[in-house]
This record gives structure tokens, sequence and C-alpha cells, in this order.
């Protein structure tokens, strides 16, 4: 799926908080509807077979609960995409990648072979499964892991193992790290963790530019791979550092791409997810620009002029290039440039998770999953507790029929309304947006104080999870999302009303003359 992440190390944001955040953006040409959902042990399969690959899977006996955005119509699997699990770990699974020739021609893709003819006739060939992919990643790993390490590995296993037929990156987070997973080829894999000072930009390209395979085949401090990556850079040939030493080895150089397409649709993200969030590090925009939307070098992490917040994240994973002739909205430039990059807030974006972990709340309310369904310049951003047994049916019960009473298709339609008329529609767009993020802090503060109140600080600093059984603090955290869900609906509700109204009265068929 074409996607854009964005992370966010504990010490560059806000509130010291892990923040993993990423667009699901379906194909060009398609939508995908998509739910908020609670996985419960006795729902998780404990044999998975993939719809699209047909891999197979047995999975372990001891699944934890988590959260999880599917698709609403599964015909082409789960795609779990985004969630935390009762251990408050976190993923978002995935972020297609680019990779080379080189790479693929080592180790190729593990692709599905269909059988040919039926069984009993002459010349029948059986099918063959393909490996792992995006639709299962989720699904095989987030119950099964206690830290972000253990989701790495346990991931990174699994690939070696069943292999995959496409590239993808993979975040993980739990209180104290962040790891990025990138599939290199059909077996292989890097992780890296990001520096807790650092944000990592992420946009369909493979990304990480510096890589210590010492560390990654010893102590593991802040880089993993699989079991033999450096012998298969060595017998590929594959580092292209002038010196060959591996000290300064640069995965996306050997592993990654540079096309004219990268140009177009990736590079020019990363540029200005960065421009917004280090505006004086670097000249952006003129001629002499360290970095131009095309540049290849932009780097994988960056520390921020100031600390990251809720909404930065929720900011630059909307933009349309606004404030540069490459806004698809704006009056800048021509109407070639303003059409010439892919934006990050495209029509065809699914749904945003924003995982964020928070230190300073105890193991039973400290993962909140920010969620925004639909097309981001016309959506908001909200925070439902993640410790919980059900979600509201507003997020939950979206179906394939097109529908107001679900938030994904409410969302949905108000972006093709407000899109024709933008300048029109803005105002109305950015109260609403305003107005919702607003309350959904105003419902943490108040639900964290009330739990605060009845004792559940005692394990604020101790990680210990015990407390997520607590059966009364779940009910606390079900009853503010629902309490967040019913605003969420009644303001959704009131912004498709105005946005209807004003997109109404610009019809082309108006005319200035009535009856009355």
């Amino acid at each position: 799926m074409p996607c854009t992440t964005i992370l966010v190390g504990k010490a560059a944001s806000y509130d010291g908080s892990t923040i993993i955040a990423r667009n699901e953006d379906s194909s060009n040409g398609e939508f995908n509807p998509k739910r908020f959902v609670v996985v419960t042990p006795s729902e998780q399969p404990r044999h998975y077979r993939s719809v699209i690959s047909h891999v197979e899977i047995d999975l372990p006996d001891d699944p934890l609960q988590y959260t999880a955005t599917p698709n609403a119509i599964l015909k082409d699997g789960i795609w779990g995409e985004a969630g935390v699990n009762s251990a408050n770990v976190g993923m978002s699974a995935t972020e297609t990648l680019t990779t080379n020739e080189r790479v693929l021609g080592a180790d190729p893709f593990v692709e599905r072979v269909r059988a040919k003819g039926k069984p009993g006739e002459e010349g029948y060939v059986p099918g063959i499964a393909g490996g792992i992919g995006e639709e299962d990643f989720l699904t095989i790993t987030l119950p099964y892991a206690k830290t972000a390490r253990e989701a790495v590995r346990r991931l990174g296993s699994l690939l070696e193992k069943y292999g995959t037929y496409e590239m993808n990156g993979v975040a993980f987070s739990d209180v104290d790290e962040i790891w990025w997973l990138e599939t290199v080829g059909g077996h292989h894999w890097i992780a890296k963790r990001v520096p807790d000072e650092a944000y990592v930009t992420m946009p369909n390209q493979l990304g990480i530019d510096e890589f210590d395979l010492d560390d990654a085949f010893g102590d593991q401090e802040n880089h993993m791979c699989s079991a033999d990556l450096r012998e298969f850079i060595e017998d590929n040939h594959l580092d292209l550092s002038v010196d060959g030493d591996g000290v300064a080895f640069n995965p996306r150089d050997a592993f990654g791409s540079h096309s004219d397409e990268d140009h177009v649709y990736n590079t020019p993200r990363a540029w200005y997810m960065q421009r917004f969030l280090n505006p004086y590090d670097e000249d952006w925009d003129t001629v002499e620009a360290l970095h131009s939307p095309q540049s290849n070098d932009i780097p994988w992490a960056r520390q921020p002029e100031r600390k990251v917040t809720i909404e930065d994240v929720k900011y630059v994973l909307s933009s349309h290039y606004q404030g540069t002739p490459y806004d698809p909205y704006g009056h800048q430039g021509t109407p070639e440039s303003r059409k010439l990059y892919r934006p990050i807030g495209i029509n065809r974006q699914s749904e945003l998770s924003v995982i964020q972990m928070r230190p300073y709340r105890p193991a039973a309310y400290r993962a909140v999953q920010w969620i925004a369904f639909g097309s981001n310049p016309f959506n908001t951003l909200v925070p439902f507790y993640t410790n919980i047994d059900t979600t509201p049916a507003y997020l939950d019960d979206t179906t394939a029929r097109v529908t107001t009473e679900n938030f994904y298709w409410a969302n949905r339609v108000i972006a093709a309304l407000a899109d024709a008329h933008f300048g029109d529609n803005q105002a109305h767009i950015g109260r609403y947006q305003e107005k919702t993020s607003a309350f959904g802090h105003q419902n943490l503060i108040a639900t964290d104080k009330a739990l605060a109140a009845d004792g559940t600080d005692a394990d604020a600093h101790s990680g210990d999870a015990a407390a997520v059984d607590d059966a009364t603090v779940k009910r606390t955290l079900e009853q503010a999302n629902q309490k967040l869900a019913d605003f969420l609906k009644q303001e959704t509700d009131a912004l498709l009303d105005d946005v209807l109204y004003t997109t109404s009265m610009k019809m082309h068929n108006g005319f200035f003359l009535s009856d009355n």
C-alpha cells in the first residue's frame, strides 16, 4: 500500500512519549473502508491462512489482546494495519518500500504460484503458496510480543522462514523504544532503533541510510538484522560505499532505489515533512538549497528544532505542500507545478493511526491510539484508549454500503464534497478539526484524573501491566471512548451539514434570480 510514516523518539516528543504514526493509503483507483476493533484471545486464529499468498502458519496458543484497524470488507484478507496489544506494544504495518534489481536478483520475492489445471487432469501442476505480507504482518506478530524488540525478532524470524512477496517497512514501539524494520528482498531484513532525540520520515522508499553491522551481529543495542545479512551483502556485491569495509554501510544505497518515479512520488514527501519540522536548519526553497524535493540524500532521522506534538504529526501527514508551488489547492506556481508531486494528504487515504505510549501514566491506561479515517486534509484525529474490550460502534460498524452513520463513510463523503470548493469549506473543516481534537485532549485529561483519584497511578512507573486486567479501569476507558465517539458523531454530522450547504450553493447550475 502507498503510505507515509513518521516516528518520533521520546526525547523529541512534546511529553516524553514514543510516537509512531502512519497513513494507510490504498492503491490508485481503490478505497478501503476501515474499522477500529479489539481482537480478543478467543478471536485470534491459532492456524492462519493468508488470502493473498495462501501461506499457512500455526500461531502460538497464548496470544495477547490487541486493537487493530482492519478492512471492513475481508475479500483480500484482514489487513490489521495498526494497533496496541495488552502489554503496551504498538505496531504499524506497513509502509510499502522500493528496492532494486540487484537485491531481487540475489533474493527474489516469494510469490504465490497459481495451480495449472485441476487435480486429476493431465498436465495438472499444483499451486505453491507465497510468503507473508502487509495483509498478514499485524495478525501474526503483534499478539506475541511484550516489547518492541521482541516484536522485531518475531517478525524477523517469520520473514526468514516464510519469506515475503513485497518490500515493507514496519514500526514497533513500547514506552522506551521505537524500532523500524525494513524487508530486503525475499527473506532478509534490517531493523534500527529510532534515536530518542530524533524523528524519522518514511515516504514509500527504503529509508535507513546508516547501519552498524558490528552492532547488529554483536550487542544489538541499536541494530538487528537477518542471520546471514553480512554474507548476503558480500556475496552479492551490494555494499556501494567507496571503501567497501562495511563501517559506513548505507542500506538505502545498497538495497533501495533512486528512480525518476521516486523523485515525484517519494522524496518530495520527506522533503516537506522535514521542511516543516526543521524550517531554520537549512535553506529548503532556493536553487542553492541543500535538499530539494528530488534529493536522494534527505536524512532518515533528524533532530527537530522543537519538540514534536500530536498536532504536528497530524499536520505533516495531512499536508499537500502548503506554502509551496506544489500545493494542488494553492495559488503559487503554475497549474503544472501544482500537480507535480504526490501529496501526503491524498484522496485515497484509508486511515491514520498515531500510537502514543505515555511514560507518565500507569500501564493500565498508558497507550493511546489516535485515529482518523478518510482523506487527511478533511478529517480529524482523535484519541482512543486501547486497554479495552470493545470499541464504539461508530468506528467499529463500518459497512460496505455508504452511510454517514459510521465514521469512515462520513469522512469520505465530506472530503468528496469539500474538495470541489476547498477554499470555501476550509474554515468549516478547520473549526471541526480544532474542536474535536481539543475535546479529545480534554477527554484524556479528565479520564486520567478520574483514574488517578481512584489510586490507579500506583504502577505509573513500574511498567507492570497487571492492572491491564482490572475490569473497572477497562469500563472507565470504554466509557471515555464512547463519550468521545458520541461527540465525534455530533460534530461530524454538523460538518457534513455545513459542507453540503456550502458546496450546494456553489453548484454550476445555480442562478442568482429566485422565484420567491
